[in-house]
Parts: structure tokens; sequence; C-alpha cells
């Protein structure tokens, strides 16, 4: 790992609502070092999107704040670029054009050759040249989410954020998708950070598991440090003791240690007392 570029802290973020401010996340600390792959975890609600919209610039904190090498995140900017659950390519654009699009926004230095030696480029780190010319409809959900994964890595971009990119497919072109990603994070040695529901899929891809706490009031409850070695294989790890070790930490957290958590936060509230709030720096 190099040195850290993305930091996050005291993050907090309060939304407005007609009985008063609803205080959705605090005292989120997160160190992130160039290279690395995040995976935040923990049930619905618990504020992991919101997280990911904050680093994106998409939403400002309340409290605290983001630095991303050196500088504040107060907007979004082509240095980091998001890949949504949905696809989000253009309908009446190409696959070809649903990439040229993005590279023409942040790679205006390059000449006409040199944007479409990129743009090929791209769609060959995801397998997608040979539908260039096909509109997202002719193309299967898996093959839209690699173009959408295409056109977030033509940006260039410092950090790649994946809202549960892989949360729509099927489970064996899940598994492709996550092959495939492995196969590219290896390759660029891009910072990403995504948020996922799927214990295996955070053992599998990530260095580390960001384990998020229930909101409201959500926050970092525990980091798991995942040391397994790269390249990972899906079918040799099935087996491994090491991998079945982190996978029962989070299924641990998530089903067992959440609800101590949420009692003790439960039974504070209920006597009165001030509201449970936890500093987790990572």
């Amino acid at each position: 790992m190099q040195t850290k570029h993305l930091e996050l802290t005291q993050v907090g973020i309060d939304f407005p609502t007609p009985k008063g401010p609803f205080n959705a996340l605090t005292d989120v600390n997160l160190k992130i070092q160039k290279g690395e792959f995040i995976s935040l975890i923990g049930h619905s609600g618990c504020g992991k999107s919101t997280v990911l919209n904050i680093i994106a610039g998409l939403h400002n904190a309340t409290q605290g704040g983001v630095i991303l090498d050196g500088s504040e995140v107060r907007e979004p900017g082509p240095e980091r670029a998001v890949v949504f659950q949905n696809h989000s390519l253009l309908p009446w654009l190409t696959v070809y054009k649903n990439v040229e699009l993005a590279v023409k926004q942040t790679q205006r230095q390059k000449s006409k050759r040199q944007i479409r030696d990129w743009i090929l480029h791209n769609l060959e780190l995801v397998h997608m040249t040979h539908a260039l010319d096909k509109l997202p409809s002719e193309i299967s959900g898996g093959m839209k989410q690699r173009v959408g994964i295409a056109r977030a890595l033509a940006m260039e971009p410092k950090v790649l954020l994946m809202d549960e990119p892989f949360g729509a497919l099927d489970a064996l072109t899940r598994a492709h998708l996550q092959d495939s990603l492995m196969d590219i994070h290896a390759e660029l040695g891009n910072t990403v950070i995504m948020i996922t529901h799927d214990v295996d899929e955070a053992v599998l891809l990530s260095d580390r598991i960001v384990m998020m706490t229930n909101g409201p009031s959500a926050t970092i409850g525990e980091v798991l440090d995942v040391e397994l070695e790269r390249p990972r294989d899906r079918l040799a790890l099935a087996d491994d003791p090491a991998y079945n070790h982190y996978r029962h930490e989070v299924l641990t957290f998530l089903y067992e240690k959440q609800k101590k958590i949420e009692t003790v936060t439960n039974r504070k509230r209920a006597s009165g007392g001030a509201s449970s709030k936890k500093t987790n720096v990572a």
C-alpha cells in the first residue's frame, strides 16, 4: 500500500424533516490508502450510500469533512467516478458513444485518435469491444454494467465508487463481474470503495471491510482487515480457513454484535441519556 490519500474525519450529516433534523450519520472516521479496495457493509438504512455520496460530493457533510489528496471534497469531480446499481447508460447512445461521452468531458486534451484508442482500451478491460455499436437495449444486464464500469474507468478517477454494482444481477453474472473487477483492480491499482450486502463478495474483493451500525446516527462499528493473498480464486477460497474466519467475523457483527449495540442505544434513549455516538478511526 502507498500513502493515505482519502480521509473522512468526524463526518456526520443531518437531513431536514417536518419534525426537525434527522441525523443519518455521526462521527464517521476512516483513512484510506491509495490502491485499497474497501467494502462498506451493513443492514439497509445504515448510511452506506450516504457515506458514498458524501465522498462523491453529491451530499455535503453537516459535520466534519472529506479530504482527497490534500483538498476538501465539496462537490462532484472527475477524480471520483461512481458506478451505480442501475447501469445509468443513456439508452439512445451505443456502447461506444456512452463511454465516449465521459471521455470527451474529462480527456479534452486528447486527439480524436487518442480518444478512440482510450475508449477501446477501457472497453477491452471489461471485455465489451465486441458490442461497440449496440444500444443498451440490445445487451444483457451484466453487459450494461460492464459498460458502466468502463465509462467510469475511462475518466481515470483516483477513486472508483461503486454502489452495489452487482446487486441486481444473477449469481453467475455477478461472479464473472467480480472476477473482472479483481483483474481490473490488480492492473490499474485504483482506490475502490464499494457498497455491498453480500458477505462473500466483501471478503473475496476487499482489503478491508467497513461494517456500519444501524441508523439513525449510524457510524462505523468495526473495520476488518482481510489479509488474503492476491490474486484470489473463489474456488480455492471456499475451503480456506482464513476466508471462512473473515466471513464469520462479518456475520457475527451483522447478526450478533449489532443487536447488542442496538440494545445499549435503546436503553440510553429510554433513560433519557445522551444518544449513543461512537468515534471509530480506521
